[in-house]
């Protein structure tokens, strides 16, 4: 089934291309109904804007007050009648109004093997660890930061010799595949949650 996306983005928006490039292709059956900045800046804009997705930015003001935040961008997703937040580079913690309204069914990506090194300096704080593996986890978001089930996790082996822009390089291209191919199995009904709360993907 085509699912409907709406994009949560703060930044250059990469995961978003790289969920554009997959509809795209015809390898996602979706459609990104709206992209929501929390920067007026953020480069991603640019990018929904060039494949002719509608967008909004919120500004510094409208987040003094997150709860409002929440409930302007839960509204929004609301009137897209969005399947799925996807959280894409978004730098801020996603409150009730936004996961009361979407239960189950707001993403993340996180760039680390949860649950270590949660919160916004994960490559950092495993580089300087020097964690011979990392990777990424994409997860349903709730009222903990970075505690949700996690439906999907790639690894990321360290090499020898590598600087911590180059582990970012490795880390962001396997997001670049493991989140589209997440979309793919929720638009082929394929994740399930059990009693216990925990994911499990259904074999295609």
């Amino acid at each position: 089934m085509t699912i409907k996306l709406g994009v949560l983005i703060s930044g250059s928006g990469t995961n978003l291309q790289a969920i554009i490039d997959a509809i795209a292709e015809g390898s996602l059956d979706a459609t990104i109904e709206v992209v929501i900045s929390s920067r007026p800046s953020a480069k991603g804009l640019k990018r929904a804007a060039e494949a002719g997705i509608p967008t909004m930015a919120l500004s510094k003001e409208v987040y003094a007050s997150p709860e409002t935040a929440d409930e302007v961008i839960a509204s929004t997703l609301r009137q897209h009648e969005v399947d799925y937040v996807v959280m894409a580079g978004y730098m801020r913690k996603v409150g009730p109004a936004i996961l009361l309204t979407f239960p189950n069914a707001v993403l993340n990506l996180h760039p680390a093997l949860l649950p270590s090194f949660p919160g916004a300096h994960a490559i950092d704080e495993a580089f300087d660890y020097g964690v011979k593996v990392t990777g990424v986890t994409v997860h349903l978001a709730n009222a903990e930061y970075d505690r949700g089930p996690i439906i999907a996790q790639r690894p990321v082996a360290v090499e020898e010799g590598w600087g911590r822009d180059q582990l970012e390089a490795a880390i962001h291209e396997t997001e670049h595949e493991l989140y589209p191919e997440v979309l793919r199995w929720l638009a082929a009904d394929r994740v399930k949650m059990d009693e216990l709360g925990r994911i499990h993907v259904l074999e295609g």
